[in-house]
C-alpha cells in the first residue's frame, strides 16, 4: 500500500522508538493514505513541509483496526485516554475515563499497526465533551464523521518499522495547507455545533447512563 507523512522535514527512514508518547496511540510513525491530508498535517504549524511518500509491506503484520465492526468508539476512547494527556477536570471526566480503561481498553502492544481516527483538535475536543457528559454517545459517533479526516495508519512496531520503503516527497506549503487544514477543522466545528444544540431523546445514552447500566464492549446499544 501507499502511504503519506507529513512533515516539516524529508524522512527518507523513518526510525523506530522516536516519537512523542503522547500522540493518539502512543510513540510510532503515523501515516494516511491521503496525500492531502498529509500536506495540511504537514503544515499544522503554519510552516512549509513535506507530504513524504513510502511503500508498506502489511502482509503478516498484527493490525489492530479500531475503525472495525469488532470495536466500539469506547475503544478507541480508551487508547486515547491512556495517551492523551490533557483532558477536562471534572468528577465526570475522571470517572468516565476509568470505567472506560477497565472496561474498553485495548493492548496496543499485542501489533504492528494501528488504524483508527485522528483526535485533531476538532476531534480532541468531542472526545472531551463525551467523556465530560457534555453530549451522548450517538452525537459523539456523528461528530466523528465531520472533519472528514479519515483514518491514520500507524507503524508501532519494529517489524512495522522493517516494513516500509521511502518513495519519494512533494512539498506542501503552508500558505495553502495550513488554511485548509484550519478550515477544514472550522466546518467540521460549525456541524458539531448544530449537532450538540439538538435536543436529545430520552433514549440517548450519556457517559453516566452506560456507567450507570454497567454498558460492556458486547452490549448491542453501543454498535
Amino acid at each position: 500500500m501507499i502511504l503519506y507523512h507529513g512533515s516539516e522535514k524529508i524522512i527518507e527512514k523513518p526510525i523506530y522508538g522516536k516519537g512523542n508518547l503522547r500522540n493518539d496511540y502512543g510513540r510510532g510513525f503515523y501515516c494516511t493514505e491521503s496525500e492531502e491530508l498529509a500536506k495540511e498535517w504537514a503544515c499544522s504549524n503554519n510552516r512549509n513541509g513535506f507530504a513524504n511518500k513510502y511503500e508498506f509491506d502489511m502482509e503478516g503484520l498484527q493490525v489492530l483496526n479500531l475503525n472495525s465492526e469488532k470495536y466500539t468508539l469506547l475503544n478507541w476512547l480508551a487508547v486515547l485516554t491512556k495517551n492523551r494527556t490533557y483532558w477536562e477536570n471534572s468528577t465526570v471526566s475522571e470517572m468516565a475515563k476509568k470505567y472506560i480503561a477497565a472496561y474498553f481498553m485495548v493492548d496496543t502492544s499485542l501489533y504492528d499497526v494501528i488504524i483508527g481516527y485522528r483526535a485533531d483538535d476538532s476531534y480532541f475536543s468531542f472526545a472531551q465533551d463525551f467523556v465530560a457528559g457534555a453530549i451522548s454517545y450517538r452525537q459523539l459517533g456523528e461528530a466523528m464523521r465531520l472533519g472528514k479526516l479519515g483514518e491514520q495508519i500507524v507503524l508501532v512496531s519494529e517489524k512495522a518499522f522493517d516494513r516500509i520503503r521511502y518513495v519519494s516527497n512533494s512539498p506542501a506549503e503552508a500558505s495553502v495547507y495550513y488554511k485548509r487544514k484550519k478550515e477544514r477543522d472550522k466546518v467540521a466545528r460549525k456541524a458539531y455545533r448544530g449537532t450538540k444544540s439538538e435536543e436529545l431523546s430520552p433514549n440517548e445514552l450519556l457517559i453516566v447512563d452506560i456507567i450507570r447500566e454497567e454498558m460492556k464492549q458486547d452490549d448491542v446499544r453501543l454498535r
